[in-house]
């Protein structure tokens, strides 16, 4: 169901896309705007990891530079199947992470400074494994192409305006029509990527939890990047807000609540998911992920805590 819901949305965008672009020319302007569109994700399909994580200041780490992050990262990818994805450090306070690229063999996850001093080992484990169920469901592709289709859409409303706004109405949408164009293209455009977005996030929260093994890991991981989010500001993606979606959970300010205009659920409601998911499969405690001896003694999960606020 949840494919299917995203299969519908992704068609309504381009249904949306091609509707503007309708409306400025015609037939002709309908196909120019799909062609547009398929340009754009070309370029964005072999440049979109890239220009994230420049944007973000993200490093590139190894075993030897970071060994606990990145045996971690290994060892999920492994119980996911997955080849192993590049691994990235970001000089962020803010705890929170992404993955991006566009297939599972070009892939790679980021994770912020503040998630791995802020986070036990199992917790930092259930958010790797959302970010990796990610990558496993080709996710990451498709919310690139949904944030390329969606800012294009507002490009081209806006294009839209200026093109189509001095026509009489018998040729064209005329200067009100343009102006309705102009301003509720684009916020149809973000309601279905949002819509898009939340639905992809259920469904990595839940095989992000089967291959962590545990469930309660990410429900606790989340409560606490929540509380940090609404106080620790993430200037990156304050300036960056068309790329909130990417991360596990909303990095702007001001945004929790599970409503049309939110890029992720509520918390609440994943936390809930998460807690009957764990009674589903019977499990609270989970197998512990990596022996501590693989953890160096000055590192953040020097010792175990798997315990969350449910005990």
């Amino acid at each position: 169901m949840n494919y299917f819901r995203t299969a519908l949305l992704l068609a309504g965008l381009t249904a949306l896309f091609m509707g503007v672009g309708y409306l400025i020319g015609g037939a002709g302007g309908a196909m120019i705007a799909l062609l547009i569109a398929a340009a754009t994700n070309l370029f964005t399909y072999w440049n979109s990891d890239r220009m994230v994580l420049s944007m973000y200041g993200a490093h590139e780490v190894d075993r030897a530079s970071a060994p606990e992050l990145y045996g971690l990262v290994a060892e999920l990818a492994g119980r996911a199947g997955l080849p192993m994805p590049r691994v990235f450090l970001m000089d962020e306070a803010q705890p929170n992470a992404f993955a991006t690229g566009r297939n599972p063999e070009n892939a790679a996850v980021a994770v912020t400074a503040g998630l791995m001093h802020q986070l036990s080992r199992e917790e930092l484990a259930g958010v790797i494994a959302h970010e990796l169920a990610h990558i496993k469901n080709h996710d990451t592709l498709l919310m690139t192409i949904t944030a390329t289709i969606a800012g294009a859409i507002s490009m081209l409303a806006q294009f839209g305006m200026f093109f189509t706004g001095h026509r009489d109405s018998n040729s064209g949408p005329g200067i009100v029509g343009s102006i309705l164009m102009m301003i509720l293209a684009p916020i149809g455009a973000m309601l279905v990527q949002m819509a898009i977005s939340r639905t992809r996030e259920y469904a990595a929260d839940n095989l992000g939890a089967r291959i962590a093994g545990q469930p309660m890991w990410l429900a606790s991981a989340l409560v606490k990047i929540e509380n940090a989010a609404h106080q620790v500001p993430n200037f990156d993606a304050e300036r960056n807000p068309a790329t909130a979606h990417m991360f596990i959970i909303n990095p702007l300010s001001g945004h929790g609540v599970d409503n049309l205009f939110a890029t992720h659920p509520s918390t609440q409601n994943r936390i809930a998911a998460l807690q009957q998911l764990a009674a589903e499969l019977g499990t609270r405690a989970g197998p512990s992920v990596g022996a501590n001896e693989n953890y160096p003694s000055g590192s953040p999960w020097g010792r175990s805590s798997s315990r969350g606020p449910w005990g």
